[in-house]
């Protein structure tokens, strides 16, 4: 089976970045920018990789939606086999829409509320990984309410060490994710006396974008003596899920997961107990195969300091400021060889020091009017994407060999105050008010401006 590297659908032609077949400052310049592109090949690819390497295990493969929740990009999975990790009600509506089979979604996440379980388990999920005792109560309740069976594992907090940001680490016992082992012991033989809550495995996940099969290994080994006990007293279990937080190569020089590694090295543990795999990956999956595409605005040096100012910000992607995550940036316009680097920072339009993309990073000259692409944006970038400022959330482009499709429409301004309700009541007291140095100024909807306002008098000329 040839497996592509993950950037070989990212390359330049005739001095353009091509993604598969298709120019991408042809699209910029039809879409206009920012805008997010993805690859459907590369989503493929990462996925069939994946499968290859785990096939031994025949692993349920629950897409972590979180990572991207596009529609789109979740049914091409959906399509393909994949199941869905959720983490709330509304990626459950999600999941649904985009065509995952209810058997094969497994809800996580540490704070469910009633309202989300009880959605949940008229679904039928396969599986809610629950994270506390008093979670592990309401499910029960709910599920004695609405006369259903409820499949449940444990989320264990392992307590290992993980080579990653601090926000991201989930499985030190100071995080406020899973259940320790002894706690999990007690909650375990009180689910084997319920007649309403079925216990189906075990459930680790101990972090994000995780580069080494060492922590994993550590906790596998952890999770799957606990595993052998429980079985030793009778409960039912068969799956052990691991979680996902399968890293990827963002820096050039600095190696993804070795996947094929790591499936060889579970594979023991796992079949000894003949245990099922779950697995839930996000980031490996959807990470490379997008890009965030972004002008540049203007170029400004300030003191010792030269700015590239682009039209993208930390609204459309947070990552940079938030984690002080790297991403690789190209042009658009392939750089020539004899072209002088220059070291610049990348900066975005809002009004936030925190709003960049790179600091002191060395790149080929870069000119005002010009498209950038900041690499490997698939994953927790348009799910964390926000309006601040006042900024539509950008469009979302679809590339499969030499087609392309818009997959997310931009937003607009009226998308902005959607929802958003002025209550006639806080006016009309002041405007009716007795006392003359009350002053009011017209509320105007956006489909209103350049109309002629009647009935307000205002500020005396």
């Amino acid at each position: 089976m040839k497996i592509m590297n993950h950037h070989s659908y990212f390359n330049y032609k005739h001095g353009e970045l091509f993604c598969e077949g298709v120019c991408i400052s042809e699209v910029a310049r039809r879409v206009g920018t920012p805008f997010y592109l993805y690859s459907y090949n590369s989503l493929m690819g990462n996925y069939r990789k994946l499968a290859h390497a785990f096939s031994k295990l025949s692993p349920l493969i629950c897409y972590s939606l979180k990572a991207n929740g596009n529609l789109t990009l979740s049914k091409i999975l959906a399509t393909e086999g994949a199941g869905a990790d959720i983490l709330s009600g509304g990626e459950l509506y999600k999941a649904l829409q985009a065509g995952f089979s209810p058997g094969k979604i497994v809800f996580a996440g540490p704070g469910k509320n009633e309202k989300e379980i009880e959605y949940a388990l008229k679904e039928n999920v396969f599986m809610l990984n629950v994270e506390s005792a008093s979670e592990l109560k309401l499910i029960e309740k709910t599920a004695q309410r609405l006369n259903r069976k409820a499949r449940v594992s444990l989320r264990l907090n392992p307590d290992v060490e993980v080579e990653t940001h601090r926000y991201i680490t989930t499985g030190k016992k100071e995080n406020k994710f899973g259940i320790s082992f002894s706690q999990a012991k007690k909650l375990y033989e009180k689910i084997a006396k319920s007649r309403i809550i079925k216990p189906v495995g075990v459930h680790i996940h101990i972090g994000s974008q995780i580069t080494s099969p060492v922590p994993y290994i550590k906790a596998l080994e952890k999770a799957g003596e606990l595993f052998d006990s429980l079985k030793e007293k009778g409960l039912n279990l068969q799956y052990i899920d691991i979680g996902g937080g399968f890293g990827i190569s963002y820096e050039k020089g600095k190696p993804p997961l070795d996947i094929e590694e790591l499936a060889k090295k579970i594979y023991p543990l796992l079949k000894k107990r003949e245990a099922k795999l779950i697995i839930e990956p996000g980031r490996f999956l959807v990470g490379p195969a997008g890009l965030l595409i972004t002008r540049v605005l203007y170029k400004k040096r300030g003191g010792e300091k030269t700015f590239i100012i682009v039209d993208a910000g930390m609204n459309d992607l947070i990552r940079p400021s938030l984690y002080g995550a790297y991403h690789q940036i190209k042009k658009l316009k392939e750089p020539g060889k004899t072209k002088p680097s220059e070291v610049v920072d990348v900066v975005g339009p809002l009004c936030e020091t925190g709003d960049f993309f790179a600091l002191g990073r060395s790149l080929p000259e870069t000119l005002e009017g010009e498209y950038l692409a900041l690499m490997d944006a698939g994953a927790y970038s348009f799910s964390m994407s926000s309006v601040y400022n006042a900024r539509p959330r950008p469009p979302e482009v679809l590339v499969k060999e030499d087609r392309w499709w818009i997959i997310r429409e931009r937003e607009t301004y009226q998308d902005l105050i959607r929802g958003e309700v002025i209550p006639d009541e806080l006016f009309s007291s002041s405007r009716n008010s007795s006392d003359s140095s009350a002053r009011t100024f017209p509320i105007v909807s956006p489909s209103q401006q350049g109309k002629k306002e009647t009935g307000y008098k205002g500020f005396s000329q």
